[in-house]
């Protein structure tokens, strides 16, 4: 506790009051004494006791406890901050900068440790220090210390300290990187073209002599598969090709062969998501006959706008004898070589509705559509009455693919097309039911419309996903070498988009029909997937067979953990895991395995590796700081007066703040305003009486 005292004024008047009165007074007394009247000295104190009484003077006693200083530590602790042997580095710098603080008297030190920003937004260094400013009361704050490699993303939220800012850089003058950079790379592409991928490995530091000229090696993967190997230049700009493989998600993995002596293999490796997407869907409808059905299926492939739309209706098959001459028929002839020999495979799906044999089209061009779903294509058939029939489209090349025949009986009878247990499970026909309008009053089940008309079928291979009148086989689908295979044993679908009893799902049937068809990964019946958010990972598991095995997944580092599914709907099963750091996590189960990427692309954190001054050079000179380096040994501390440079070397400064805390206050007042008025009249008096007898 100590004591301060000073004199105050609490003037009966304004200021500009008193001034004035001040200066008209020392003009009259100035005009007195040069008029020579032997008063003038008595006027003069009486002004000035009347100036005193209207000032109204007192003294001031205050008892004051000085408070202490306090210094602000900010430690990062980011992830570059964990390369090399900067951690212990910085351990030892907190150490030594606590000691040095302990030491000084009145003294505190405030420390806040800055970790790796949400959403890859690096080191938050300065938004750091001004929340802990905020905490602190500014005329205590003496300095602010800052143990960092410099990297400090935010650098434009440095606040306006009253003291001196200082960094203790971490790293070494010989440290150097190697970083692979990926400049430029699309979210989306289209499947089987060509995209170009802009990489660069970059060299930073120190390099030695022997890596300047060198090449490096690089190895490429898509979704974890075998990865391709070549030499590139360094600190050049590549462009690379690349042709994605499949629809949806493609994991594309690019990792740098790390060098000898560089700081860390961290930013040697960069993981891009391109959604692989189809240009166009091409799709030939080859209409066997006009029928109710037939505009539906144009009007539904018609309006989606990926889809390009050949079509041809048989309107005069070649038995069709009617006297009228070909050259003045306005029919156009069906391109039967052009379209099934030379540009069958330019097709993603071939429909066949209501088609037989009429000789139009020869057993060599069905043969070459057997191959083309061998080679990976994809055939729809809608089968009409002469499905059963000796004309089938059954009876050529096709039954090798087809996996149902026919036992020749058409079932004409009223009944709601229903998913079977296994169609509950395939993503085809999964959930369909939640898009069926309320069933009719009276009635249990799915209130799709009825159909009437059912090719008995036998089933052969496949899956049958949709059943019709006793169970019997209404939609069924298999895979056949490459290709893919839908049999729809009826030609009514064309009742649910008519709207007839409430109509039905054909749009969705036949969206997700094509796109399975076209192996769309979100539509396989066996697969392994996985989605990420930050650093939680949800496994999806679609089977239709039994409960699947755990998953076993493969972290960055090698390490595995096994993740068991539970499930969540008929054929889904789900499991959840956190990982513990950002890359590549490889899944695996049975014959299944599949990829997902935390993280981003590339982490702020080691996109610049390579400890600076420069991005806090400005920020430190501002408030007479200084930088320096921790290679060079531990820094003292010293108190500077405020103003003075507060660095030098091997030492730093915080100026001291002289802050403290008023416990209490005394006010005596100096004079009696009303008797320094008497005064100045007894005074003027005074100087009247002498210049009188005069």
């Amino acid at each position: 506790m100590n004591g301060a005292s000073d004199i105050l004024f609490d003037p009966l008047l304004p200021w500009a009051a008193v001034w004035i009165i001040a200066g008209v007074a020392a003009l009259l007394i100035a005009f007195a004494a040069l008029r020579g009247l032997r008063g003038w000295w008595l006027r003069a104190l009486a002004a000035l006791a009347l100036l005193v009484a209207i000032a109204n003077p007192s003294w001031q006693v205050e008892d004051r406890t000085a408070l202490s200083d306090i210094v602000l530590l900010v430690v990062d602790r980011t992830a570059s901050q964990q390369i090399s042997d900067r951690s212990d580095q910085t351990d030892a710098a907190v150490a030594r900068v606590t000691e040095a603080v302990e030491a000084l008297p009145d003294t505190e030190l405030r420390v806040v440790t800055v970790r790796d920003g949400d959403d890859n937004a690096g080191t938050l260094a300065m938004t750091a220090l001004s929340e802990l400013l905020a905490e602190e009361p500014r005329s205590r704050v003496a300095g602010a210390i800052l143990v960092s490699d410099g990297q400090i993303h935010d650098v434009e939220r440095a606040p306006d300290l009253p003291a001196p800012l200082h960094l203790l850089l971490t790293g070494h003058t010989t440290d150097w990187d190697r970083r692979l950079l990926v400049r430029n790379a699309p979210a989306f592409a289209i499947v089987d073209e060509e995209i170009t991928l802009t990489l660069r490995i970059e060299d930073s530091g120190a390099v030695p002599e022997t890596m300047e000229s060198g090449p490096a090696r690089i190895s490429i993967s898509v979704d974890g598969g075998e990865p391709m190997f070549f030499d590139v230049p360094v600190n050049q700009d590549l462009e690379l090709p690349l042709t994605l493989p499949h629809g949806g998600m493609n994991v594309v993995q690019i990792e740098v062969e790390s060098a000898e002596g560089e700081l860390t293999e961290r930013n040697n490796a960069a993981v891009v998501q391109i959604n692989g997407v189809r240009d166009r869907l091409r799709v030939l409808l080859v209409s066997g006959e006009p029928h109710a059905g037939e505009r539906t299926w144009r009007n539904l492939l018609k309006s989606d706008s990926s889809v390009d739309l050949v079509h041809f209706t048989i309107l005069r098959p070649p038995e069709k004898q009617d006297g009228v001459p070909v050259t003045e028929l306005s029919l156009i002839a069906f391109p039967t070589r052009e379209l099934f020999l030379e540009k069958v495979d330019e097709f993603d799906l071939i429909i066949f509705d209501r088609y037989k044999r009429r000789g139009i089209l020869p057993m060599i061009y069905l043969d070459n559509v057997v191959s083309y779903v061998e080679g990976g294509g994809a055939v729809l058939v809608a089968a009409g009455p002469d499905f059963a029939a000796a004309e089938s489209i059954y009876r050529s090349p096709l039954s090798d693919v087809l996996p149902g025949s026919p036992t020749a009986r058409v079932i004409e009878e009223g009944y709601r097309p229903a998913v079977t247990d296994t169609g509950a499970k395939h993503p085809v026909t999964e959930g369909l039911e939640a898009l069926a309008p309320p069933p009719p009053e009276g009635e249990d089940g799915a209130g799709w419309g009825r159909w009437f008309r059912l090719i008995d079928l036998v089933p052969e291979r496949g899956e049958v996903v949709m059943s019709g009148p006793d169970d019997r086989p209404l939609l069924i689908l298999d895979r056949f070498g490459e290709g893919r295979v839908a049999l729809l044993a009826s030609d009514h679908a064309w009742l649910w988009s008519r709207g007839y009893e409430g109509g039905g799902p054909q749009l969705e049937l036949l969206r997700r029909l094509a796109h399975w068809m076209m192996k769309e990964p979100e539509l396989e019946e066996e697969a392994l997937t996985a989605t990420a958010e930050g650093l939680d990972v949800t496994l999806t598991r679609r089977t239709l067979g039994d409960a699947p095995d755990p998953v076993e997944v493969t972290a960055p580092d090698g390490s595995t953990r096994t993740v068991a599914l539970a499930e969540a709907s008929p054929g889904r099963y789900i499991g959840a895991f956190t990982g513990e750091t950002t890359g590549l996590y490889r899944l695996a189960e049975g014959e299944l395995s599949g990829v997902v990427a935390l993280g981003p692309a590339a982490p702020r954190e080691f996109e610049q590796t390579i400890a600076t001054s420069e991005i806090l050079s400005e920020p430190v000179a501002l408030r007479r700081g200084g930088v320096l380096s921790l290679e060079d040994g531990l820094p003292g501390i010293r108190q500077v007066r405020e103003g003075r440079s507060a660095s030098g070397r091997g030492w730093i400064g915080i100026t001291p703040r002289g802050a403290y805390r008023t416990a209490d206050v005394t006010v005596i007042p100096l004079v009696a305003p009303l008797l320094f008025l008497l005064l100045a009249i007894g005074l003027t008096l005074g100087a009247w009486l002498r210049e009188g007898r005069r």
